[in-house]
């Protein structure tokens, strides 16, 4: 089964642009260029932007059905959060360990970072110490289905919340361990408190081989381990950090942060924002925001849009050498998104 979801050009348009005479005012002091990125979706010849294919009935749109959020739906809602003067900073709180050493460690969430920063080109993007899992008081258990350990997102939430600092925007909490959000449930990628800027997420799941029978992550068999027993948490398996982890990674983190500033999931194009219900359909999805959604992130930040796609380009470039540890970032399976950006500045400058 494979659905193409094909909007009409006029209702994308609208979707775009909006029939407020304010907002399309707004929308007219766009530049040429910029203009060109955004409606690439509405010639037949645009090159830059793909419709939806829903492949199979265990997709998100098809399980999930939603109402499409224009820009002037999320432009009205009172309830969108914006970065202020004061509120400008979003937080990366790692939980846990990240690899077999701290260099490690540092080099990824490092690289995570950066991508935050690049991808919401304008505000600051900081990374706080990172905390043991002890330290945050939470709830475990070990997963009945595949016998590793998860961590409780609530308890999670709670501890983000006194983490906060004053001037952030939100705060992201990041894990190498699987989560569940309520006895009930097998498990979840990341819950979050949108109205109090806040999320969790694992990124255990991302790896390749966590399906596999033979997971190195998998505690023996009939070991139980007691509530508070923490030590069950040191040297526990991390994955190794490739480029498809790193990829996924800033994916994830990219999409949820962006709920944090009231974008709903997106049924226009394929986009960053579209929802996902399981691995491989995550991993169709681009890095990419579509139109309607780069503009309302643009009207939120307030970014020229070649100099966040700059920014981004960068990123990709870049060695790893920024992280200030002579590594190579391994960006392999980012060099799709290299050559789309690329294209994008290219329409921007003809």
């Amino acid at each position: 089964m494979e659905v193409i979801e094909q909007h009409p050009v006029e209702k994308l348009r609208a979707a775009l642009v909006s029939s407020r005479r304010d907002l399309v005012k707004r929308y007219q002091q766009y530049s040429d260029g910029e203009k060109k990125v955004l409606e690439d979706c509405l010639r037949p010849d645009g090159v830059l932007f793909q419709p939806i294919t829903i492949h199979s009935d265990s997709d998100w749109i098809p399980e999930h059905p939603e109402e499409s959020e224009d820009f002037q739906s999320f432009f009205s809602n009172p309830y969108r959060s914006t970065p202020s003067k004061g509120h400008h900073t979003i937080y990366i709180q790692t939980i846990g360990s990240f690899g077999e050493a701290a260099v490690h460690t540092n080099l990824y969430v490092e690289w995570l970072r950066q991508y935050c920063e690049a991808f919401y080109h304008g505000l600051v993007v900081k990374t706080l110490p990172p905390v043991t899992v002890q330290s945050t008081g939470c709830t475990f258990r070990v997963n009945s289905y595949s016998n590793n350990l998860q961590l409780y997102a609530g308890d999670l939430l709670k501890f983000l919340k006194k983490r906060k600092p004053k001037d952030a925007f939100c705060i992201v909490g990041i894990t190498m361990i699987d989560l569940y959000p309520e006895e009930s449930w097998n498990f979840v990628f990341g819950q979050a408190s949108l109205t109090k800027g806040m999320g969790v997420f694992s990124f255990a799941r991302y790896d390749d081989n966590f399906y596999h029978h033979d997971y190195a992550g998998q505690l023996k068999t009939g070991s139980k381990p007691k509530p508070g027993d923490y030590s069950v948490f040191n040297n526990y398996y991390i994955p190794p950090i490739t480029s498809t982890l790193l990829l996924r990674s800033c994916q994830v983190v990219s999409h949820e942060v962006g709920h944090m500033f009231g974008l709903q999931h997106c049924q226009w194009l394929h986009c960053v924002m579209q929802g996902s219900n399981h691995l491989e359909e995550s991993d169709r999805q681009p890095l990419t925001l579509c139109p309607v959604c780069l503009r309302k992130l643009q009207s939120s930040i307030g970014f020229k849009i070649a100099d966040r796609y700059k920014a981004l380009l960068q990123w990709v470039h870049d060695d790893g050498g920024s992280a200030g540890v002579q590594a190579v970032k391994p960006t392999e399976a980012f060099q799709e998104y290299k050559q789309w950006l690329q294209r994008c500045l290219a329409v921007m400058e003809e």
